[in-house]
């Protein structure tokens, strides 16, 4: 088991390894003593993995409840968020309490939103089980949910006082759930290292206890850096600006990692046609991602696109910030005016969708 440390406003440690499941009560009795702790889960996670965890924690001493609701982003609504306050307010929790989350990211935003805002802030874990989570949101105290305009408009930052990541968790996911995780792992080599951008070039799940461990140690230190949001964490939106507006458009019938993936393809060849990008950096991220069988083709039309994410959290006034690749391993943030979006995504997809021609 590997423990990284994450300097935030409040500090924590995430926990990666084997075999975690069935010693989690342990872990977070370790940080946290033993209290009631309310189980939010989804549908499909619950018959996998919820008696186990809640076996752990009773073993420990704590005392479970347990909120499952259906799987899906749709779930991630104010209807649910609502719901769970409720749940947690007539099951008379405390601030004493806890409130786990167990499964992939919308699990972990809608508890975590919750958790933010029940009493004004209770503690809460993260148990992420799908590598997306894992490697990228369990980590770093972002909770939100949902709104007809966009996603993740509504929300707040409340860290973790624990993330526990069993990695044998990723053994029962479908493959395009899998791959979901895969594309923000590519993101994180895009980003900042270029090693592990290549190892996702190759047979990596050999590996994945040391690449789960990878992402976590950069989302770590730009977190450390920026845990609000204000400059250098916004890299960590690589691709997803266009993603967002893609989930969106397509009803959140295409994944947020899928989505992404194309939202990356775009603004590398976006930023490559802009002379920000050097030559082929868009070609190496676009192979590497249908190599990893990732979508890189956008069906949507460019006007649709830059619509939906003129409500991106990263837009102020009448700027959006972009995240652009300079070449594997660097990214830059650009601003430009609300008004040149539609151009640019129309470079971005038109040199995607002909590339894979």
């Amino acid at each position: 088991m590997e423990k990284i440390r994450v300097k935030a406003s409040s500090e924590y440690d995430v926990l990666v390894g084997r075999g975690l499941i069935d010693i989690c009560g342990e872990l977070v009795g370790k940080v946290i003593k033993p209290c009631r702790a309310a189980l939010i889960t989804d549908d499909t996670v619950d018959g996998l993995y919820a008696a186990r965890v809640e076996k752990s924690f009773e073993k420990s001493g704590f005392k479970c409840i347990k909120f499952v609701f259906p799987h899906g982003e749709s779930s991630k609504s104010f209807a649910n968020y609502e719901e769970i306050l409720e749940f947690l307010a007539e099951n008379k929790f405390t601030r004493s309490d806890i409130i786990v989350a167990l499964g992939g990211g919308v699990t972990g935003d809608l508890a975590g939103f919750c958790a933010a805002s029940f009493l004004r802030g209770v503690r809460f874990v993260q148990i992420p089980t799908t590598f997306l989570a894992a490697v990228d949101s369990s980590v770093g105290g972002k909770t939100a949910v949902n709104l007809k305009a966009g996603k993740n408009l509504a929300g707040a930052f409340h860290q973790p006082a624990l993330v526990v990541c069993d990695t044998d968790t990723f053994n029962t996911l479908p493959e395009e759930v899998f791959a979901d995780g895969v594309a923000e792992t590519v993101k994180y080599g895009v980003i900042t290292d270029k090693k592990l951008f290549e190892t996702m070039q190759g047979n990596f799940k050999a590996d994945i206890e040391k690449i789960v461990a990878a992402c976590v140690k950069i989302k770590a230190q730009i977190v450390a850096n920026d845990e609000f949001d204000t400059g250098e964490r916004m890299l960590l939106n690589l691709g997803h600006t266009i993603g967002h507006a893609i989930e969106k458009c397509s009803d959140f019938k295409i994944t947020h990692g899928h989505a992404v993936a194309i939202g990356m393809a775009v603004a590398a060849f976006a930023a490559e046609k802009e002379g920000i990008a050097e030559r082929g950096t868009a070609a190496e991220i676009t192979d590497t991602l249908i190599k990893c069988g990732l979508p890189t083709t956008c069906g949507y039309k460019s006007a649709e696109l830059a619509e939906s994410a003129l409500s991106d959290k990263k837009r102020s006034g009448g700027e959006i910030t972009l995240v652009l690749p300079e070449r594997i391993g660097k990214c830059c943030l650009k601003k430009i005016k609300t008004d040149s979006l539609l151009s640019f995504v129309s470079e971005g997809i038109e040199g995607a969708n002909k590339y894979n021609t």
